[in-house]
Formats: structure tokens, sequence, C-alpha cells
């Protein structure tokens, strides 16, 4: 099946954007990795400056998911760096939204994997595990719940409550 960029979905679903099962994410994500392109259903974390829970979510197998993270959008540390996204590669995620920080760039660009977050910052965070799993988010103007769907392209990143046939 050819690829269908997030531009083309919108076009062919009004319908689901008028009633708000489908919804696009304001354009505040840079674009890191070599994935510009992935989607899957989501799996939502809630910290602030620690990366504890990201870390914990990342060893397991990904099978495919997005992990969407809402750091409360902290530009004062990094929540996700090069190690944690070589292992979500290595597990099997398609991609990681990061409502904050990054930090390794360049590792990070490395990976075969799709990563967004705001910015990068050299400061790294608490490793505290403090926060909350599996709970609605509220991310660029967007609410995102577990077991959604997200669609990124570089045009940008879509939500849905359903799997989209694209």
């Amino acid at each position: 099946m050819a690829f269908v960029t997030t531009a083309e979905v919108c076009d062919a679903n009004q319908d689901l954007i008028r009633s708000g099962q489908l919804r696009a994410l304001q354009p505040c994500f840079q674009i890191y990795g070599r994935r510009q392109i992935f989607s899957g259903p989501v799996v939502t974390v809630k910290v602030f400056e620690d990366n504890g829970l990201i870390r914990q979510f990342l060893e397991e197998k990904g099978n495919g998911r997005v992990l969407v993270v809402d750091g409360g959008g902290s530009l004062r540390c990094a929540i996700l760096g090069g190690n944690p996204v070589v292992q979500a590669q290595n597990n099997g995620w398609a991609g990681i939204i990061v409502n904050g920080c990054i930090r390794d760039v360049d590792e990070i660009n490395g990976c075969d994997i799709g990563v967004r977050a705001l910015a990068s910052h050299p400061i790294k965070a608490s490793k505290k595990g403090l926060g909350e799993q599996r709970v609605p988010l509220n991310i660029a103007g967007t609410r995102i719940c577990d077991g959604e769907w997200l669609y990124a392209d570089t045009d940008g990143i879509l939500v849905s409550h359903i799997e989209l046939s694209v």
C-alpha cells in the first residue's frame, strides 16, 4: 500500500475532524530520529522533569506503539535521552512524542524511530519515577488518551479515536 500523508488523511476525513474523532496537534514539535513517518496505538505518561516512568515503559516491548509523554512543556531539562531511545528502537516502539525536551540529539537522529519534542536541552532530568501512567493528556491543544491512534509525518501529528484505514 502506498503511503498516505497526514494532509491526505485530513482531506479524506473531514467528517471525523468535525466530530472531534480526528484531531491535529498544534505545530510546535521538532522532528528527530531517522523515522520521519510513524504511527501506532498510543500509550500515555505524564511526568514533570523526571524520566523514571518513561524509561520503564521503553524497557517493555513496544509492539509498534507510540509513547506520548506530557512533560508539562518544561524547557528546563531533557526528559528523554539517547540511551532510552536506543532501547525503544530495539524494543519495537514506533515513536515517542515528548511535550518537553530531549538531549543526545545526534544519537537519537541515528536511531530508526520517530521522535518529536519541543526542543533539545543538555541538562538531564531526575529519575525518581514520579508521574502518572495511562491517563488522558492535553498536549499542543489536543486531548490524547491511552489506546487512541497516532499518525505522524513531516506535515504534522494526528490523533484518532480509531485506527484509520490509510
